[in-house]
């Protein structure tokens, strides 16, 4: 089973305009609402995939409900802890400049904590557990690190997308893969990446370290995969950038489908190229008929 967490889930309204003026009135010429955060993408794509998982996570008030009877309504079951705190709205304008307003992230109590400790302790061998996303300053790293332990002593994969302080006491926990960006793997290494020679190298050290899979994306640079037997390089697909939230959750998700399609990792870092870059030439998240075709298209490199 494929389990996803999502530490901030969002209600995502999402705005469409010609262009975007600050203190003035804008009006918008189309409007979405989605459930939001990284963790629940990755469940919304792996069910465009046809394959199942389970949402987990905190939310509360409306729009907690509202996310979970959109995830019901798109066949995706979901196992969220309730917090006294109304699930936060996040809004994106998407005109001629993008821009963001999040919500404030919530506090979640030790006892919620726990909950969700509870439910990974039952957990299966080779089951995969996704931790994306955001993670409130309310959870301290011993919590993410016991996560992680629990993980290790049944044989969970984890998968870390995230950031900050949670990433860093994250990938001492040797996560089964981490999918970074290369802003977030600049911060592990307290540098800036600014070439692809610098990310394979700093790849190379998690690999080291004791990762077993690593997925570094760099947006309009393409993207790059390393394990302990290869390093792979893919180009940049071609296409007009609509959308670029959940770009990264897609080659997430994309990934996880293609180790259950594929025999080869560049094979399933391939779809996972192709996966990230359909939702960034869609409105909403990756359709698999796009994926599917893209995926095609998709050029690697392997170094040595």
């Amino acid at each position: 089973m494929i389990y996803t967490c999502t530490m901030t889930p969002s209600v995502d309204y999402t705005t469409y305009l010609p262009s975007f003026q600050a203190g003035a009135l804008n009006r918008a010429t189309q409007v979405n609402f989605y459930p939001g955060g990284k963790g629940i993408n990755v469940s919304r794509v792996l069910k465009r995939f046809g394959i199942e998982s389970q949402a987990l996570g905190f939310i509360g008030g409306f729009t907690g409900d509202f996310i979970i009877q959109k995830l019901k309504e798109e066949g995706i079951t979901s196992e969220f802890i309730q917090t006294k705190e109304t699930t936060r709205i996040n809004v994106k304008v998407n005109a001629d400049v993008a821009t963001e307003l999040n919500g404030p992230a919530p506090t979640i109590s030790k006892k919620q904590q726990q909950a969700l400790l509870e439910k990974i302790k039952q957990f299966n061998k080779n089951d995969w557990f996704v931790l994306a996303g955001s993670i409130p300053n309310s959870i301290e790293p011993e919590f993410l690190v016991a996560i992680a332990k629990v993980c290790k002593q049944a044989d969970v994969r984890l998968v870390v997308d995230t950031s900050g302080r949670g990433l860093q006491h994250l990938m001492k926990t040797k996560p089964y893969l981490v999918k970074p960006n290369e802003y977030e793997l600049g911060e592990l290494f307290q540098t800036t990446i600014t070439s692809t020679d610098q990310a394979i190298y700093c790849g190379k050290q998690l690999i080291a370290d004791g990762i077993k899979h690593v997925v570094l994306s760099l947006g309009a640079n393409g993207a790059i995969y390393l394990s302990n037997d290869v390093i792979a390089v893919a180009d940049p697909l071609q296409g007009d950038v609509i959308n670029t939230v959940g770009a990264g959750d897609s080659m997430v998700a994309g990934f996880i489908a293609g180790c259950l399609s594929y025999h080869h990792k560049t094979d399933a870092f391939r779809y996972a190229v192709a996966a990230g870059s359909a939702t960034a030439f869609s409105k909403d998240l990756c359709e698999r008929s796009l994926v599917d075709k893209l995926v095609q298209n998709v050029s690697i490199n392997i170094y040595e």
